[in-house]
């Protein structure tokens, strides 16, 4: 799975089918979209004008709660394939928990078939909590490969990041630039180091990511933002930099509550 790749949300059909081929393009390899985003006939569309072998690329999808079910997921999957017109994705994943409906756990054995039947490389979740995570585990035995959750030096997930390590479980990272009604970017810690250093301001935030061992998928569809925010494998922050971002943090209360919210 390619450290960092392209966010699709909140683009159109037209919108991601432009993003997806200049990324593509640019030297992304890892795609991300979701049924709710409405755009997977877009993004199919960009991986199929952009040329580039199917296998070289990382497409990962994601399903609402109206498929929570064991026999539902397939369905939502070859759902999300037809609109993409794949014939696999590389991960997919439950978006939310939607814990008042109780149908995660059967959701989540849904995937645990896809994957044991061969119809997927990798399975995971996205906006579970450690608690979400705890009885998927214990009630399939098999553990995400990846939970996809809000992080950036705004709400920094500790609790999470370290039962995701603790279990083997990559840390996917959305709106890691902060995403609307944040303003990471402008934060003047984020300003002097990336003065210091040389960088943009989403360089250095996306460097933090890497620095931590996350995968990021900032969204973009302006094409010299996209190149930039790819070019962060050729410098380090130091441990203090590091720190210095990770004090932005204002608490799990910043992030979306997935135990109140979901689709």
């Amino acid at each position: 799975m390619p450290r960092l790749g392209l966010g699709t949300w909140p683009m159109n059909d037209a919108q991601a089918e432009r993003a997806v081929a200049t990324a593509i393009e640019a030297g992304y390899r890892l795609v991300d979209t979701a049924e709710a985003y409405g755009n997977e006939l877009g993004v199919g569309r960009g991986i199929k004008a952009s040329g580039i072998a199917r296998e070289d690329l990382f497409v990962t999808t994601k399903f609402d709660r109206h498929w929570h079910g064991r026999d539902l997921v397939p369905q939502g999957y070859q759902a999300s394939l037809d609109r993409l017109g794949l014939d696999y994705a590389d991960l997919l994943l439950i978006h939310w928990p939607n814990p008042g409906l109780d149908r995660y756990v059967a959701a989540y054995e849904g995937l645990v078939d896809l994957l044991q039947d061969g119809r997927l490389k990798a399975i995971g979740t996205s906006n579970f909590k450690p608690a979400h995570l705890d009885r998927v585990i214990a009630e399939t035995g098999v553990v995400p490969d990846v939970n996809q959750i809000q992080l950036s030096p705004a709400v920094t997930r500790d609790e999470a990041r370290a039962y995701h390590q603790a279990h083997g479980i990559v840390t996917e990272s959305w709106s890691p630039l902060g995403g609307q009604g944040a303003d990471v970017l402008g934060q003047p810690v984020i300003a002097a180091i990336a003065e210091e250093i040389g960088r943009s301001p989403a360089q250095v935030i996306l460097r933090w990511n890497v620095e931590l061992g996350l995968v990021a998928i900032p969204k973009s569809s302006n094409p010299d933002r996209m190149r930039e925010n790819l070019a962060v494998f050729d410098f380090a922050l130091t441990p203090e930099q590091v720190a210095a971002i990770s004090a932005l943090d204002q608490g799990e209360s910043a992030a979306v509550d997935s135990d109140a919210f979901g689709h």
